[in-house]
């Protein structure tokens, strides 16, 4: 990024922000952008709700890729996967220009954001990645985590646009070293989540009363945020209280798996626990969210 670019991160006004995946996690991000008064544009997609409620909120709504690359200079992607991210690399590369920035929320496999930034680099467009740590809750409240992989000068204009969703932007290293931290967060976050589910499951087997285990358990060093997410809800009824699918869990793990290869005792574990979502999914309940499967068998 040239000098001149890195200027463009002073004033507001000269930075369009096109933003690729407003679900779940990319609705909180946008709408928070809007509301400091950023330019947003969103591309159409099937889901029409998160569209139709941003662009009420200002946003401005965009019929092709090559429409949202060629009028904005900062591009946001928040997608689901590394394949799903390569194929909107390839599409919209050719229509952004040289020293545009791409920030990149995605969850990517171990390579997957090196071969990204290779893409974009065809066109000398900058490419930061930057995973972020936290659910649509908190993306919505402003105080996600970024996990940011990319160059010290990338990094000043991209953490000026992070800072607007996210309360804390880590630079952990150049493009790569943020896919690697982030996997190792949702190791700890997804494995963390796993148990506790296995455990309610464990104790409602049992008619051991889920309230009295909660208070007690959350005293120890067995307490957790995804034991709090998940239990309070749980002891109320409902089984939604951690907003991750089976399917994504399954295709995290699968990523966490493959880079833990080399380490045989986590690769052990991981391959363990991508098993419970991979029998879930075998069982026709991908589309559940993780916490819903206290009730099943």
């Amino acid at each position: 990024m040239n000098e001149d670019t890195v200027k463009v991160g002073i004033n507001k006004d000269a930075i369009k922000i096109g933003f690729i995946g407003v679900g779940y996690m990319g609705y909180g991000m946008a709408h928070n952008l809007l509301k400091n008064n950023y330019s947003v544009s969103v591309i159409a997609h099937k889901n029409r709700k998160t569209i139709d409620k941003l662009v009420e909120e200002g946003a401005i709504e965009c019929k092709s890729m090559k429409e949202l690359g060629e009028d904005n200079n900062v591009i946001v992607m928040c997608v689901t996967n590394t394949p799903i991210a390569t194929e909107i690399a390839n599409e919209i590369t050719s229509h952004l220009n040289e020293d545009d920035l791409v920030i990149d929320i995605t969850t990517h496999q171990v390579n997957g954001s090196i071969e990204i930034e290779k893409i974009f680099s065809t066109n000398k467009v900058n490419y930061v990645e930057s995973p972020v740590m936290g659910g649509p809750i908190q993306s919505k409240e402003g105080v996600l985590g970024a996990i940011v992989g990319s160059s010290d000068n990338n990094f000043i204009l991209a953490k000026e646009i992070l800072l607007n969703f996210c309360k804390n932007v880590v630079l952990f290293g150049p493009v790569g070293d943020g896919t690697k931290a982030k996997l190792i967060n949702n190791f700890l976050a997804l494995g963390t989540a796993t148990l506790v589910i296995e455990t309610l499951k464990a104790a409602k087997h049992l008619n051991i009363d889920l309230q009295k285990f909660y208070d007690v358990a959350k005293l120890g060093s067995g307490n957790s945020g995804a034991l709090d997410r998940i239990t309070d809800k749980a002891i109320a009824g409902d089984y939604k209280g951690y907003i991750f699918s089976v399917n994504n869990t399954l295709k995290d793990m699968t990523y966490i798996n493959e880079l833990l290869a080399d380490i045989p005792n986590a690769e052990k574990l991981s391959s363990l626990t991508k098993s419970f979502y991979q029998d879930a999914i075998d069982r026709g309940e991908g589309d559940l969210l993780i916490s819903e499967l206290i009730n099943k068998p």
